[in-house]
């Protein structure tokens, strides 16, 4: 996802992308392909907007309204509301939840209304840079040669690895159930996030009656919860989830994810930048993973386009530093702070209970720090790229 909307902000600022995938579009669309909904920020979504993306997203996207965070075990409840923030974001919600197989969809008929050629199914297998030019070897033996490659292909990013960036990076024990719920009531936009002891068990808002469930749970809990009958399933959830939005139903398939956090210890090789997964892959707790790498294109899009504008080389490394430098420190302060709250909130010590409560009193008592946390979240703090403001590049 993070790679499609790099080529359209690419193509939209005069430079030619080629996008490679292992599977075609219409595939990954498919309900049965991940089961996962994201957390979009306000400003991600602006950048959609800026690339014509948004009107094959917006029937698909439910607004964010209200978000209700709890703990477990002990005091403390936070609220974040888009209503008090609406004056300086012009009415923006939160944010919006939207299923992954709608994202991949809408950016897939962007990217075919752009013109952006794509070549799918088909795999990378070898990537070399030399000189002035990269070359990547593709399974049915045809080599591509360009200024530049973007790894935008996951946690296990080939392109990564053979651009010899190393990463760092460590498990949770936990996993994410994941599964799209059907609800009796109106969620009237409101995101659930609970946490308890083994992890965080977050009810998110989707268009109609319907929510997304990440419930985190141990590895080995998750493993059970994944092999457990409709029934089995079905009986765990009601007693988790409660009643306060009434009869609840499973729809679909139900899908489990490790958990872990990887980091690449560089952003940028001579002719090679990551962005998405590839450059760094973090616990779902806060819902910025996704979000983190489309941040990723807005920036390195408006680093390559200015650069080409100005006759430069766009795969030079010291034009590939400017967006290194740009994404680097949030990236890593984003990932730390993300590992803190998951160490912090699946925690059952009686101390940290009570610490944990405390500090959400205080977030909840204190309108401008909350404010800036619900700003923060949306990203829309520190120098943001044109595309993350709404603006063309």
């Amino acid at each position: 996802m993070a790679g499609v909307t790099l080529a359209l902000a690419l193509a939209s600022g005069g430079l030619k992308p080629l996008l490679i995938d292992p599977q075609l579009f219409e595939d990954q669309c498919a309900p049965s392909f991940d089961g996962r909904a994201s957390a979009i920020s306000f400003s991600a979504f602006r950048q959609w907007r800026a690339l014509g993306v948004a009107p094959f997203l917006e029937p698909h996207a439910q607004r964010i309204e209200q978000i209700l965070v709890t703990q477990g075990g002990g005091p403390g409840l936070l609220r974040f509301a888009a209503d008090e923030i609406a004056a300086r974001n012009q009415g923006e919600p939160l944010g919006y939840m939207l299923e992954n197989r709608h994202i991949r969809a809408g950016l897939a008929s962007a990217a075919a209304e752009a013109g952006i050629e794509v070549l799918a199914p088909q795999r990378v297998v070898s990537a070399q840079t030399s000189g002035a030019a990269a070359r990547i070897g593709l399974e049915d033996g045809r080599t591509l040669t360009a200024p530049l490659i973007v790894g935008a292909d996951g946690r296990g990013s080939l392109i990564r690895r053979e651009a010899h960036i190393a990463t760092q990076g460590w498990g949770y024990g936990q996993s994410g159930v994941v599964a799209t719920v059907g609800v009796e009531r109106d969620h009237a936009g409101v995101a659930y996030e609970h946490f308890l002891p083994a992890g965080p068990f977050a009810i998110l808002p989707l268009t109609g009656r319907r929510v997304s469930l990440v419930w985190t749970e141990s590895t080995a809990r998750g493993a059970a919860l994944a092999q457990a009958s409709p029934e089995a399933f079905a009986a765990h959830l009601g007693r988790r989830f409660g009643s306060f939005l009434g009869q609840i139903e499973v729809l679909g398939p139900r899908f489990v994810y490790p958990l872990s956090l990887q980091l690449a210890e560089r952003l940028v090789a001579p002719r090679v930048a990551l962005i998405g997964d590839a450059a760094h892959a973090i616990h779902p707790i806060a819902g910025q993973g996704l979000n983190m790498g489309l941040k990723d294109a807005a920036a390195l899009a408006q680093v390559l386009t200015e650069a080409a504008r100005l006759g430069e080389d766009i795969g030079a490394l010291d034009v590939l530093e400017r967006y290194a430098r740009w994404r680097g420190v949030d990236n890593v302060g984003v990932a730390l702070a993300t590992d803190l709250f998951t160490r912090l909130y699946s925690n059952n010590h009686p101390l940290v209970r009570i610490a944990r409560g405390v500090g959400m009193a205080a977030v909840g008592a204190a309108g401008p720090l909350r404010r800036l946390f619900m700003h923060e979240a949306g990203g829309a703090l520190g120098d943001l790229p044109r595309l993350l403001r709404g603006e063309a590049l």
